[in-house]
C-alpha cells in the first residue's frame, strides 16, 4: 500500500521544463520527487521535433541520439510559394536540429535522475494540498492508490492543459484567438530536403503555417497550426492539412506512418507564473513562442531558473510569492521581451491578406539581412512596399 511521502521539491509533470527544473532542483541540493502521469516519459510524441540549438549548452544540455538531423536553415514559403531562405542562426526557436523527441524527453530525464531526482511514473497529481491559502504538496494517484506528497515547494510543469495552475489559483486562461491546435503526420516515400525545414504561410494554414520537418532522406514530419478563433472545429486542422498535401505531388505520393494532435498556446507571457508555495514552468506558464509554437526551449531555459530557486527556497524555509520573485524576475528577463513581441507581431500577421504575405517574403527573399528580427523585417518591406507596414509602424 502506498504511504504518504515527504520532500522538498515536488515537481509535477516531466516532460522538458518539469525534467530540467528537477535536474537543477536536485544539482542544487534539494530532494526532488518528479512525478509524470504516463507510463514512459516523452510518449506519445506531440511535437513537430525541431529546435534550435544555440541554447543547449546554457541549460546543460550535451547533443546525442536524439538528434535526428542537423539542418542548415528554415526555408519560408509565401502563399505564391515565393520563397526565402534563412539560416538556422537567425530562423528562430525551431530550426537547428530535427530530433527523435521521446529520445530527447526520455534524456532529460536521465539527467534529472543522474543528478538525485527521483522519478515516479504512472503517478497523477489529482489536487493541490493547501494550508492557510499555501500550496503545500499535492495529492497524487499511482497504480490505483491514492496518497499526499508533502513539499515546501510544488512545481506546475503539466503542459498545455495545465490543471495545476488553475488548482493554485493562477490565471491561465487562454482566449481562442491565443491557441493554435495542431496536427502532424509523420511520412515516408516524400520529396524533402533534408537540409531545410520548410514552413508554408498565409490562407494553406489560417493564423498559422504549414510545416515540413525533414527526418532523413523520404522521410519528413508534415504539420499544419491553425488558430482556433479562424476555424470553425479543431478537426479542420486535417481538412486543411490533407488539402496542402494533395496540392504537392511530393507529398500526395507519400505514405502516412502515424499522426499527432494537439492545443499550443500562442499567449502573452502570463502576468503571474508564481504563488506562495508554487511556480508554474513551461507550457503550463505559457512560455510557448507565439510566433513559431515553440516551446522547448523557453522551457528549458525558465526550468534550470525554476530549478535553482526552489532549492534555495526549499533551504531557506522560504517558498513564498515574495521569495520566487527571483524566478519571475529571472525568467522574465530572459525571454519575456522576446516573447511580448512576438505575441504582438502573432497578433498583427494573422490579420495579413495572402497578397502581403506574398509581397513580405519577395522583399526577403531579394535582400540580406545581417540580423533578422522583426524590426529589420519589417524596415526592408518598408522600403519597397511602405503601404504594407503602416500597421506595423510601432515595431519600426
Amino acid at each position: 500500500m502506498a504511504k504518504d511521502r515527504k520532500t522538498d521539491v515536488l515537481v509535477i509533470g516531466a516532460g522538458p521544463a518539469g525534467a530540467m527544473t528537477a535536474k537543477w532542483a536536485a544539482k542544487s541540493g534539494a530532494n526532488v520527487l518528479l512525478l509524470e502521469k504516463r507510463q514512459e516519459v516523452g510518449s506519445p510524441v506531440r511535437c513537430g521535433e525541431g529546435m534550435s540549438k544555440d541554447w543547449l549548452g546554457e541549460v546543460g544540455i550535451t547533443p546525442g541520439r536524439w538528434v535526428n538531423l542537423e539542418v542548415e536553415g528554415a526555408r519560408i514559403y509565401s502563399p505564391s510559394e515565393k520563397v526565402f531562405e534563412i539560416n538556422e542562426k537567425h530562423a528562430g526557436n525551431e530550426v537547428g536540429y530535427v530530433v527523435e523527441r521521446d529520445e530527447f524527453d526520455k534524456q532529460l530525464a536521465i539527467d534529472a535522475g543522474n543528478a538525485g531526482a527521483e522519478l515516479m511514473l504512472k503517478c497523477a497529481a489529482t489536487e493541490l494540498l493547501k494550508e492557510g491559502g499555501k500550496v503545500v504538496g499535492a495529492k497524487v494517484k499511482q497504480f490505483g492508490e491514492s496518497f499526499e506528497i508533502r513539499a515546501p515547494v510544488t512545481i506546475g510543469a503539466d503542459g498545455f492543459e495545465s490543471q495545476v495552475g488553475r488548482w493554485a489559483g493562477i490565471p491561465t486562461n487562454l482566449a481562442m484567438r491565443d491557441m493554435d491546435t495542431c496536427l502532424q503526420y509523420r511520412m515516408t516515400n516524400v520529396d524533402c530536403d533534408v537540409r531545410y525545414c520548410d514552413f508554408y504561410l498565409g490562407k494553406v494554414a489560417p493564423g498559422g503555417y504549414v510545416w515540413v520537418f525533414p527526418k532523413a532522406e523520404g522521410l519528413a514530419n508534415v504539420g499544419i497550426g491553425v488558430q482556433v478563433s479562424q476555424v470553425s472545429s479543431p478537426a479542420d486542422a486535417r481538412t486543411y492539412l490533407d488539402r496542402w498535401i494533395a496540392a504537392h505531388p511530393g507529398y500526395a505520393k507519400g505514405k502516412k506512418i502515424d499522426m499527432v494532435g494537439g492545443g499550443v498556446s500562442i499567449s502573452a507571457p502570463l502576468k503571474q507564473t508564481v504563488a506562495d508555495g508554487i511556480m508554474l514552468v513551461g507550457d503550463a506558464a505559457r512560455m510557448i513562442d507565439p510566433l513559431t509554437g515553440g516551446g522547448i526551449a523557453n522551457g528549458c531555459i525558465a526550468g534550470k531558473i525554476c530549478g535553482e530557486v526552489a532549492a534555495k527556497a526549499a533551504h531557506d524555509g522560504t517558498p513564498t510569492k515574495e521569495f520566487f520573485q527571483a524566478y519571475e524576475h529571472g525568467w522574465r528577463a530572459r525571454l519575456e521581451e522576446k516573447l511580448y513581441r512576438n505575441w504582438l507581431a502573432k497578433e498583427k500577421l494573422v490579420t495579413l491578406q495572402d497578397s502581403t504575405f506574398d509581397k513580405v517574403i519577395d522583399v526577403l527573399a531579394g535582400v540580406k539581412l545581417q540580423k533578422l528580427n522583426v524590426h529589420n523585417i519589417l524596415k526592408a518591406v518598408h522600403d519597397k512596399y511602405p503601404e504594407v507596414t503602416k500597421e506595423f509602424e510601432a515595431f519600426l
